[in-house]
């Protein structure tokens, strides 16, 4: 949060769950910092108040562990604005 290339930020990985602030209270806080940058979460603990409040600040992802590499890479693809290719 203190890094001198936050501007520079294109996406966020996080874990929801970490020792200091969840994933989400680090998403609101840098929401309130006028950050928008793409958040993808990932979790071993799936709760629906965590990820219906993690969508709606705007995650891109929201992925259970374990999960596949081609999910983590579409959610990728979402944040960073690619298209997939597929005509979707």
């Amino acid at each position: 949060m203190q890094s001198d290339r936050l501007d520079d930020t294109s996406c966020v990985i996080s874990d929801v769950r970490m020792p200091a602030m969840s994933g989400v209270e680090l998403q609101t806080h840098l929401l309130s910092r006028g950050q928008r940058v793409p958040f993808i979460f990932i979790t071993a603990f799936p709760e629906e108040g965590t990820f219906a409040r993690a969508m709606k600040a705007g995650a891109i992802g929201f992925l259970t562990k374990p999960f596949d590499g081609p999910s983590l890479i579409a959610c990728l693809n979402t944040a960073l604005g690619h298209d997939d290719g597929s005509g979707n």
